[in-house]
């Protein structure tokens, strides 16, 4: 069990290495998950991401939660996939901007399934450690289509 002190330590420390960190590694880190979320090549993307990764996918729906480790992610990951056919799309529509260990990109994201048709913008932050993606929080413009998107039967 960690104790509040030793929670505050690690947190004091993760928050001093998230901008002291290198912006050229992170920014490198982010054109790779860029190019291959483009591309598609999920594989790629996955070999992005550190062991533990925690990915934060918002929302109420069936597939919204923290996502612990590599194998929970690609699990959600493949799970939107396959709801989608393969129609979900994310295209940034800026630029990446990028704060020590931090990046963000502005996305708009779309997809169809069962009939139902989702399509809007968002932000995506992601911490890197080290040269691999660590943590991911997604933020959605409109959560409710969302939900009733991914929950629709």
């Amino acid at each position: 069990m960690v104790t509040d002190g030793e929670y505050r330590v690690h947190q004091q420390g993760l928050v001093k290495e998230m901008f002291t960190m290198d912006s050229s590694t992170t920014l490198a880190v982010a054109r790779k998950y860029a190019d291959a979320v483009a591309a598609k090549d999920f594989g790629a993307v996955a070999a992005l991401f550190t062991e533990d990764i925690v990915w934060h996918q918002p929302g109420n729906h069936r597939l919204a939660g923290a996502h612990v480790g590599g194998d929970a992610v690609n699990q959600m990951l493949g799970a939107q996939m396959a709801a989608t056919n393969g129609t979900l799309e994310i295209t940034p529509t800026g630029p990446t901007m990028v704060n020590g260990a931090l990046f963000t990109i502005p996305v708009h994201f779309s997809a169809r399934r069962d009939g139902a048709e989702m399509s809007m913008d968002g932000i995506d932050v992601f911490r890197v450690e080290d040269d691999r993606i660590a943590e991911v929080w997604l933020f959605s413009a409109d959560q409710d289509a969302e939900n009733a998107f991914w929950d629709a039967n």
